[in-house]
């Protein structure tokens, strides 16, 4: 999925929460979003999601669709996610806790991701047994709803159901957070592997340096609702660069 961000705009109030003149996230991108507390990084990601009403500007999703039956290249799907839904059939994210079904188990909301993203019962049980590593034994067998479940697991649980339905494109808020030292190493393997296997275009955002300049080739660091920086990040090259900015005073 290619994302086409132009002369996007939204304030709250006297606050410019995102001004971004053109940005655009290549297919394949995986893209790191940088930035310390109130840069625009989560308003970007819900004006992405059309969970927010942008006041001006637009975001475009170009979809790269499958070659007819003789091999003939077909025409990219363009979308605008605030005038059609198709975009996400091929999209999954975790923002925050208010993407769960709480009240429900850990199974019962895999199988109902399952149900719309149109898979058998099978279907879905066999999606469950991929995350084997990442759930840790912790979250199915529990006989918890997930509002009963642990932050760290609650988290596990988000970006399972984000990645549930194999997207195009994955985008991730902070989903470091809450995770122990062992965990976010799966993870760090599991976003890595399947960007790699499916060629999926992956989005996170964290306040985690470390592991974002560890995974991601393409950084873009924001700084009051504005792209400062747009970083190529191979072998860490954007390391020193990252940290001096973060580093500096005031």
């Amino acid at each position: 999925m290619k994302i086409e961000v132009s002369n996007l705009r939204k304030a709250f109030g006297e606050k410019v929460a995102v001004d971004i003149d053109q940005f655009t996230i290549n297919h394949g991108d995986m893209l790191g979003l940088v930035g310390n507390n109130g840069a625009g990084k989560t308003t970007l990601f819900r004006l992405m999601l059309d969970l927010l009403k942008a006041d001006d500007g637009q975001v475009n999703y170009e979809y790269v669709l499958p070659a007819v039956a003789d091999g003939e290249a077909t025409p990219p799907l363009r979308i605008n996610p605030t005038e059609s839904e198709e975009w996400k059939k091929y999209t999954g994210a975790y923002i925050d806790e208010g993407f769960l079904i709480d009240f429900l188990t850990p199974e019962e909301y895999f199988a109902f991701v399952g149900k719309i993203c149109g898979m058998s019962k099978s279907e879905s049980e066999s999606r469950q047994n991929d995350f084997e590593h990442l759930m840790a034994g912790e979250i199915l067998g529990q006989k918890k709803l997930i509002r009963d479940l642990s932050a760290g697991n609650k988290q596990k649980v988000g970006i399972i159901a984000a990645l549930f339905n194999h997207p195009d494109l994955v985008i991730l808020d902070e989903p470091f957070n809450f995770l122990d030292p062992s965990t976010q190493n799966v993870l760090k393997h599991t976003l890595t592997e399947y960007n790699r296997e499916t060629g999926a275009t992956i989005i996170i955002s964290s306040h985690n340096l470390a592991h974002t300049i560890d995974i991601c080739p393409r950084i873009t660091l924001l700084e009051h609702g504005k792209i400062i920086n747009d970083l190529e990040n191979i072998d860490r090259s954007a390391e020193k660069e990252l940290n001096d900015y973060f580093n500096q005073e005031g």
